[in-house]
């Protein structure tokens, strides 16, 4: 009897350990989105909510990393690349924020869930938005990072569109580089920002510039109207936050701080930036 229980033991360590390697396991998967362009994906582990990763400018999934396996050991997690970012078609030929959220409602409906939270980074707080207005009816929540701090800031103003599109437009690799280096903190690790500003200065120039163009082009308050879940922001505070201007326009509007932290906020504090998503997942589960 004692054998059967050691057995039935060993098993049940077995069955865990299964599940986790399986949750740790990608689906890569491919996707066609409105426009015919295809959109690559990843997809890992099991449970409700679907939480969709989305990633910001001149990015890629693999901005995900230190996410992937923390979320997926209790949902299931999504992580895809926008078109014109890494493993997606490029043949698109104006980068729009509507076009992306198109991309990201065709991996939703791909994946046939309708209990989903969009994560997105930067940019991607608008692609949400976007992709909100697509499957509204499938959404739980929506979780904007670091952006979206001034819903009144958008459409940018000429000026400043030219401000920071000229230096892009005149040498990118240059100029893009420090673009980024101003999104780090003083205390930031020197080799991550290296690394952002590689990966970043590998871009195709004209994706990267049309798709900065057509997101300072992009206005946000039009885009609430199609919010009817709770819209988070999980922000740093290298740049301030307005809830005071962001509430008028959102009732389900929240917002939280990670003081001493740069854009890339789940890079650069991997641990605590899991804490505190895990933490606003359980508040739009409630």
């Amino acid at each position: 009897m004692k054998r059967i229980f050691r057995n039935l033991g060993i098993l049940v360590v077995l069955a865990a350990l299964a599940f986790i390697i399986y949750s740790q396991v990608s689906r890569n998967k491919t996707v066609l989105s409105k426009d015919g362009v295809k959109i690559a994906y990843s997809v890992y582990g099991k449970g409700e909510p679907t939480l969709v990763f989305v990633h910001g400018w001149c990015g890629s999934r693999s901005v995900w990393q230190k996410q992937v396996p923390y979320f997926a050991k209790k949902y299931k997690v999504v992580a895809l690349d926008l078109a014109g970012h890494g493993k997606s078609g490029r043949q698109r030929k104006v980068y729009t924020q509507e076009a992306f959220g198109e991309d990201v409602a065709a991996v939703v409906n791909a994946e046939k869930e309708d209990k989903v939270i969009l994560i997105g980074h930067s940019m991607s707080g608008t692609v949400i938005l976007e992709a909100n207005r697509l499957i509204k009816d499938k959404m739980r929540g929506l979780v904007a990072i670091d952006t979206l701090e001034n819903f009144e800031r958008f459409p940018v103003s000429r000026e400043t569109a030219k401000e920071y599109l000229d230096p892009l437009k005149k040498d990118f690799v240059k100029n893009s580089g420090s673009f980024m280096a101003g999104m780090f903190t003083k205390n930031a690790d020197p080799k991550l920002i290296k690394q952002v500003i590689a990966n970043v200065s590998r871009s195709n120039p004209q994706i990267a510039i049309s798709t900065i163009e057509c997101y300072f082009n992009t206005p946000v308050i039009p885009l609430l109207t199609d919010v009817n879940v709770p819209l988070w922001c999980l922000n740093a505070d290298l740049w301030p936050s307005f809830p005071e201007i962001n509430s008028k326009y959102l009732k389900s509007y929240h917002l939280r701080v990670i003081p001493g932290l740069g854009h890339f906020l789940m890079l650069e504090s991997p641990d605590e930036f899991n804490r505190q998503l895990e933490d606003i997942i359980s508040q739009i589960n409630k």
